[in-house]
């Protein structure tokens, strides 16, 4: 009944922005660089005239002014060509009023700041904005939600600024904020492409984040967030999902995240949470689960990664079922012979066993951790050996006599046939 509320309050804030807009298209001030007849010369007189719930129309030109702050209701969009320039200096937009909309700017140039996470776009405690068909680029972050509430962020591209992470920012970043959505935002070389810190209720869906320094998606301290069908591509460090509980990820692809400490998706410290639907391929790691507890993990693919999945001993009454492994180095790993969470019912590539009673799911049950990702785990350089005769040998071994795998980690009830086509 929460989340219900929530979205209801989200549809009436924005509503009730789009409602006082259309009221007052009467009310426009432009502003024209190139110094129109009628019109002002600078964003920041315009934005200060402009009555409540009045709109300014930024004409094509380069608008290079010292940080604008928005103080009342009102529609700013931008014609093409229309940018905004922090000259390597300053923030550039400050919105500090509810239903305020931002449309058709590029903003760039912020340059970098040891000091303070200098934004392009910083929303602080608003409501019900519409942030929505902007351009950012060279920003140290992009757009930065600010204890705000009910905001949309969308269609969105943004592209960060050259260098390691310790001088780049976070494309969207949420902090202390309610209900906010990000959806269908491209971005790209970022620090942390979308950032959610102790904020509730937000939700991301249908982006793309990718070629991060450090995570596509990272997000801390984060309940009752949704996260769906976005896609997180070549990251440095992949995604994390920490300190949270009452999450949702489903319908996300997580691909070619790749690194010694890279995850499709790192789940520490979350419990009570889902993932459904997704899509791992090609990451050194799929999933990776320390510390998280009471997850139901279903319906997802791991393909060709370097582990499928990784489940430490401190993660416990995890459910993983109707999931498929295919192609993965190794499907299963973990740090310990015990095992505290259940695989029922997924389909391994590597299973070899028979179904005589015709029920579509195999009479013995699968280990699905090999001998090889134990050692590996004790000696990491042993990974070398990977594609070698001995460890064929192995594992041909241990599936004669497993004596050293672990007893509890077993899929008691493997498919016989993959559940879908590979996606």
């Amino acid at each position: 009944m929460r989340t219900d509320w929530r979205r209801l309050l989200v549809v009436a804030l924005l509503l009730g922005a789009t409602a006082g807009v259309g009221h007052a298209q009467g009310d426009t001030i432009v502003v024209s660089a190139a110094g129109e007849p009628g019109a002002v010369r600078r964003l920041a007189e315009a934005v200060a005239r402009a009555p409540r719930h009045g709109v300014v129309r930024v004409r094509a030109g380069v608008y290079k002014e010292p940080t604008v702050i928005v103080r009342q209701p009102l529609t700013l969009v931008g014609d093409s060509g229309a940018v905004l320039d922090g000259e390597g200096q300053r923030e550039l937009l400050v919105v500090g009023a509810d239903s305020v909309t931002v449309r058709g700017l590029t903003f760039r140039n912020t340059g970098t700041s040891q000091a303070t996470d200098r934004a392009a776009l910083r929303i602080v405690e608003s409501a019900g904005c519409l942030i929505e068909y902007n351009r950012f680029d060279n920003t140290l972050f992009g757009i930065y939600l600010q204890r705000a509430s009910a905001c949309l962020v969308r269609r969105n591209v943004l592209q960060g600024m050259s260098g390691s992470q310790t001088v780049t920012g976070n494309g969207l970043h949420s902090w202390s904020s309610r209900d906010v959505v990000f959806e269908d935002n491209i971005i790209d070389g970022h620090r942390d492409g979308i950032y959610f810190e102790f904020t509730v209720g937000g939700v991301a869906r249908r982006n793309i984040s990718r070629h991060s320094r450090r995570y596509g998606l990272h997000f801390m301290f984060s309940d009752s967030c949704r996260y769906e069908n976005n896609t997180f591509l070549a990251n440095e460090s992949g995604v994390a999902v920490m300190y949270a509980k009452y999450v949702s990820m489903i319908g996300n692809r997580f691909e070619r995240n790749r690194g010694s400490a890279a995850y499709g998706v790192l789940l520490k410290e979350i419990s009570d949470s889902e993932l459904r639907g997704n899509t791992f391929v090609e990451n050194s790691i799929g999933l990776h689960l320390e510390g998280a507890n009471r997850n139901q993990i279903e319906d997802n693919d791991f393909l060709r990664n370097g582990w499928g999945v990784r489940i430490m001993a401190d993660a416990q009454e995890n459910v993983l079922r109707g999931n498929l492994f295919a192609g993965n180095v190794f499907d299963v790993g973990t740090n310990s012979r015990l095992n505290y969470s259940t695989f029922t019912g997924n389909w391994w590539d590597r299973y070899r066993g028979f179904d005589l009673d015709r029920d579509g799911r195999g009479d013995v049950a699968h280990r699905p951790v090999r001998l090889f990702a134990l050692l590996v785990e004790q000696s990491p350089a042993a990974l070398v050996l990977v594609r070698s005769l001995l460890v064929d040998v192995l594992d041909v071994a241990e599936r004669v006599v497993p004596t050293l795998t672990p007893e509890t980690l077993r899929d008691e009830a493997p498919l016989m046939r993959a559940p879908r086509t590979l996606r």
